[in-house]
């Protein structure tokens, strides 16, 4: 009898998550089409076995996971056309931005990471919008940044924006950033808001800003070797699983923003929204980190994104 072939999906965070729910509906769909042809297990959240958050994709890579979800930020540093979606303020809404993702600049972002990886680019999950916290001081304008270090990914651009809004940019894995926080190597960090409160951050951070200052996906990947063995019907199911599995991870993750913030106030903290005015003072503050993209990309195909 043949052995199935097994499919371990994996990523960085408990089950309960958009992401971890996402992979769910893969590995339900692909069970429920094929049988016993396949084997599916999970491996919900890698830093539970000693690793990083930023080793999945390398997983991925090595083959220990079949496929697993990464933030595009993780690939900024070695593949510059990645760093594209780090761009600050980017997209007015998130209509604008997955109808980049799931357009030609989800397909620029793809090619590049399938051209420095060994991996299949199937797609991508929302990481959406981000936001800041702290511990100092509410955040209203730039100047509010002053003398703060912030947590960010590792991204040249998303570290020069921060730098331009006056804060210090400090770039640590997840596994050691609530760590850090607590004993206060850093004073703020910047994710979603539900990502603050999956990880904690905010049972220390009294002050909230929605700043919405990146927009972030998180690529969905598959081992190269293994996915090109796989017969055509598997891969097509994969990649229909995949397209599916996105459709619901974006409505899970619009439902956790919700109950993230609500859980934010009621751990007492202070939710700021920004005026209009605000928000534009923080536009302007970043926008020479899109001159020196315009330089660095000067010729090269941007899908639009520097236009």
């Amino acid at each position: 009898m043949t052995e199935p072939i097994q499919i371990r999906l994996g990523g960085y965070g408990p089950p309960s998550t958009s992401f971890s729910r996402g992979l769910k509906i893969i590995g339900d769909k692909l069970a429920q089409q094929f049988g016993n042809r396949v084997d599916i297990q999970y491996v919900w959240n890698v830093m539970d076995l000693g690793y990083n958050a930023e080793d999945v994709l390398s997983l991925v890579e090595r083959g220990a996971l079949s496929l697993g979800y990464q933030s595009t930020s993780g690939f900024a540093a070695e593949i510059p056309e990645v760093g594209l979606a780090d761009l600050p303020f980017l997209f007015p809404n998130e209509a604008a931005a997955r109808a980049a993702i799931d357009g030609t600049f989800g397909a620029l972002l793809g090619s590049a990471i399938e051209a420095k990886t060994n991996s299949r680019v199937l797609g991508f999950f929302e990481n959406g919008f981000r936001h800041v916290s702290n511990s100092v001081r509410p955040v209203r304008s730039p100047a509010d940044f002053k003398g703060m270090s912030v947590r960010t990914l590792n991204s040249p651009i998303q570290a020069r924006t921060f730098e331009l809004l006056g804060a210090k940019p400090v770039h640590v894995g997840l596994a050691k950033l609530i760590a850090a926080l607590k004993n206060g190597e850093i004073d703020g960090q910047e994710n979603p808001l539900a990502n603050t409160v999956t990880y904690g951050a905010h049972k220390l951070h009294k002050f909230h800003t929605l700043t919405n200052h990146f927009y972030v996906s998180r690529v969905v990947a598959a081992h190269r070797q293994s996915f090109d063995s796989w017969p055509r019907d598997l891969q097509d199911a994969v990649r229909g699983a995949v397209r599916e599995a996105i459709v619901a991870q974006r409505q899970f993750a619009e439902a956790e923003e919700i109950t993230a913030r609500k859980q934010i106030e009621d751990a007492g903290c202070e939710v700021i929204e920004l005026t209009a005015a605000e928000r534009q003072v923080f536009q302007a503050a970043v926008q020479p980190v899109y001159a020196e993209a315009r330089r660095a990309f000067a010729g090269k195909d941007t899908a639009g994104i520097l236009n």
